[in-house]
């Protein structure tokens, strides 16, 4: 099969699409085909050594937590699935942007037909971080939040479960995006100099609860806008985290296949919508992380082996 894989920490020129041999489930596995696969930023962090000390990496290194595809083969004791089932799943074994990938039973979930297959693949990461986030900060009716990068991966998804439980959005993103972000009920607000001031005349000067998704000093300007640390969550600044004692919860704390279920019920019932801002061949994975290392698109970028 054909996969993805790294010989060294470096930049996007260290990806390579390789032949390797066809993975086989063990006790508790499934063997899954994969239809996409989303591509993240944290996993370019990783690829260039920049969590080398909490995360490193095993060279040759596969890479890829996203994940939807057809089940190919079923190992034992993993007979709620069978070979043809639809399914969203993840990894934590770096490898799903493979043709196939080893899955742990309980980390599937049956795919809805009304969520397309780049969808499905794009939404693990960025939907489970998104869920936590949200949760995390408490967010409920008649609450004002602000989520930085909002045109972003997690931050459309986080925009929709917040709108969703009732509270007034104000989602920071280039000016691209805001028709966007508009029409989903949000009220979009450039980001840049001058933000405090846009926030504050967009919110009335009351602001409940902030989720940062892109780093840059939201957290400080979370604490300097009056936001309970409390009511603070970042998955992006850990250090500003550490040093105002804000919440850090993101895919770690909604990585269950419980969480996905629900995501993709949402999507199928026109609640919770993930853009696809780009589909790539598999082939292409240099051109994918170059577009997505850029940091403006709007949602996910994909794989398609």
């Amino acid at each position: 099969m054909k996969a993805v894989r790294f010989e060294r920490y470096g930049d996007i020129d260290v990806l390579d699409v390789v032949e390797v041999p066809d993975p086989a489930p063990g006790e508790g596995e499934v063997l899954v085909r994969v239809k996409a696969a989303g591509i993240n930023p944290g996993e370019a962090s990783i690829r260039k050594g920049m969590y080398r000390e909490q995360w490193p990496a095993t060279f040759p290194s596969g890479q890829g937590s996203d994940l939807a595809g057809v089940v190919d083969r079923v190992g034992p004791g993993a007979d709620r699935w069978q070979p043809g089932d639809e399914v969203i799943g993840f990894t934590h074994s770096r490898a799903s942007q493979a043709e196939l990938v080893v899955v742990d039973a309980e980390h599937l979930t049956p795919r809805p037909p009304q969520v397309p297959w780049d969808v499905a693949g794009a939404l693990f990461v960025a939907g489970t971080t998104a869920w936590a986030a949200v949760r995390a900060v408490g967010v409920s009716e008649d609450d004002v939040i602000v989520i930085s990068g909002a045109a972003g991966g997690v931050g459309t998804i986080a925009v929709a479960l917040a709108r969703n439980a009732g509270a007034q959005v104000i989602g920071l993103a280039g000016e691209p995006h805001h028709r966007w972000l508009r029409d989903r009920g949000a009220i979009p607000v450039t980001y840049g100099d001058g933000v405090a001031e846009r926030i504050k005349a967009a919110s009335g000067g009351r602001v409940d609860a902030l989720i940062d998704t892109f780093g840059s000093g939201y957290v400080d300007l979370a604490i300097d806008l009056g936001v309970a640390p409390e009511r603070i969550d970042t998955i992006v600044d850990f250090q500003s985290a550490a040093r105002h004692g804000v919440k850090t919860e993101g895919n770690a704390a909604g990585a269950r296949a419980e969480v996905l279920a629900e995501l993709a019920a949402l999507i199928a019932d026109g609640r919770l919508e993930l853009p696809i801002a780009r589909t790539y061949p598999l082939e292409q994975v240099r051109d994918a992380y170059r577009e997505l290392e850029q940091r403006h698109t709007l949602g996910k970028i994909v794989l398609l082996p």
